[in-house]
C-alpha cells in the first residue's frame, strides 16, 4: 500500500466518505506522495503518452497557428507565449523550434509556463533551456497580451461525479468497505446538475475546470490575445461515467493505488466555453484535432519529413502521422477549442458560430 492510499485511509476513516473530486484531487496533485509529483506520467516508460511525445509534428503546426494569432494580434513588439501544465516542455520546445520561421515572434516572445510539480518543472527547464519563467498559477503570469496553449491539461483536473437515483442527485464519493476502498453515494452537497436524471445516469461537473477557464476568459478580456485548449472529451454535454485510471498504457480501477497511477475524465466542451465566455472572451466552434491538424498542413509536414527517408522512418512517419489524425485513434477523440479577446478576428481554421 502507497503512502498516499494510507493518507487517503486515515482521513476517510476520520471524516467519512471522500467525494471524488476530493480524493482525484489527492491522488493527482498531493505536494508530496500526488501522481504528478512523483511518478514519471508521460512516454513508454510511463503511464500514457501525449500528442507532442508522438511527432515534433503536432508541436510545430501549434506553433505555426502561434505565429498566425501573433499576427492577428498586430504582431505586439513583446507578448507572453504562455503553456499551461508542460509536461515535460516538449510541446513548448516544439514550438520554439518551429518559430524559428519568424524571428521577429521569437524576439517578441515571453515564455512563461504554468506547473504545480517541481519535477516536471525540473525536466521543462532542461528541455526548454534559459528565457523561460515559471509559475504555480496563471494568476502570476504577467499581464501583457498573450498567446495560451493547454494541451492535455483539463482532463486531468478534478471533477465531481453525481448519480441520479429515486428521483434526486447523489454525489459519488470514495469510502472504506470491510477494509477496501469503494465507490459509494452520499447526500450531494450541492452544485449538482440543474437538470433532472433518469434512473442510472451519471452527471460530471468540474468546478475547477471551470475556474481556469474563467480566468483565461478574463484574462483575454483584458488584453489582446488567443488560447488554444486541446484535450480529449465531447462537444457537447452528456451522462455517463467517464472517469478512468490509467498504468503502464492499461486501463485500472480508480480505486487501486491512488498517487501511482493517472486519473483523468473527458472534458466537457461546451463548458468550457461557457466558462470563458462568462469570463469575458470570445470562443469558437470546437474541432476535432485530424481537422485542425490537416487544416494546418499535417499531411504536407510529413511529407516533407518522409522524402528521402529509409523505410523503416517513413513506416514511423506514417504511424505517427494516422495515430494523431485517423478519425479511429486521437483524430475524433481529441477537440481543440480556440478562445480570444472579444476583438480578435475569426482564428484561422476555425469557422464562425
Amino acid at each position: 500500500m502507497g503512502e498516499l492510499e494510507r493518507l487517503i485511509r486515515a482521513e476517510i476513516a476520520a471524516s467519512g466518505p471522500m467525494a471524488i473530486d476530493r480524493y482525484m484531487g489527492l491522488s493527482l496533485g498531493h505536494p508530496v506522495h500526488g501522481y504528478y509529483m512523483a511518478q514519471e506520467p508521460f512516454g513508454e516508460e510511463g503511464d500514457f503518452i501525449t500528442a507532442p511525445e508522438i511527432s515534433q509534428v503536432f508541436g510545430e503546426l501549434i506553433g505555426f497557428w502561434c505565429i498566425g494569432q501573433w499576427q492577428a494580434m498586430g504582431a505586439p513588439d513583446a507578448f507572453n507565449l504562455i503553456e499551461l501544465g508542460p509536461g515535460r516542455g516538449t510541446l513548448m520546445a516544439d514550438m520554439l523550434r518551429a518559430a524559428a520561421v519568424s524571428p521577429p515572434f521569437l524576439r517578441a516572445a515571453r515564455v512563461h509556463l504554468v506547473e504545480t510539480s517541481p519535477r516536471l518543472t525540473s525536466l521543462q527547464q532542461a528541455r526548454i533551456g534559459p528565457g523561460a519563467t515559471w509559475h504555480h498559477s496563471l494568476d502570476d503570469v504577467p499581464e501583457a497580451p498573450f498567446l495560451l496553449v493547454a494541451n492535455e491539461l483539463f482532463d486531468a483536473l478534478p471533477i465531481r461525479q453525481f448519480l441520479w437515483r429515486d428521483g434526486g442527485w447523489r454525489e459519488r464519493a470514495v469510502a472504506l468497505v470491510d477494509g477496501a476502498l469503494v465507490i459509494v453515494t452520499i447526500a450531494a452537497r450541492g452544485g449538482y446538475p440543474p437538470e433532472n436524471g433518469e434512473e442510472g445516469d451519471i452527471a460530471e461537473v468540474s468546478p475547477a475546470r471551470e475556474e481556469i477557464a474563467r480566468a483565461i476568459g478574463a484574462r483575454l478580456k483584458r488584453h489582446k490575445g488567443s488560447a488554444l485548449i486541446v484535450d480529449y472529451g465531447h462537444l457537447r454535454p452528456g451522462r455517463g461515467d467517464t472517469l478512468q485510471a490509467l498504468s503502464r498504457h492499461s486501463f485500472t480501477a480508480i480505486t487501486r493505488d491512488p498517487g501511482l497511477c493517472d486519473m483523468t475524465s473527458h472534458v466537457d466542451f461546451a463548458a468550457l466555453a461557457q466558462a470563458i465566455v462568462s469570463g469575458g472572451g470570445c470562443c469558437w466552434p470546437a474541432m476535432t484535432q485530424g481537422n485542425f491538424l490537416r487544416a494546418m498542413g499535417l499531411e504536407a509536414r510529413f511529407a516533407a519529413l518522409a522524402a528521402g527517408a529509409d523505410g523503416d522512418t517513413a513506416e514511423m512517419l506514417a504511424r505517427a502521422r494516422a495515430r494523431l489524425a485517423d478519425r479511429d485513434q486521437m483524430g475524433n477523440l481529441f477537440k481543440i477549442l480556440a478562445a480570444t479577446s472579444p476583438e480578435h478576428p475569426l482564428p484561422y481554421p476555425f469557422g464562425a458560430p
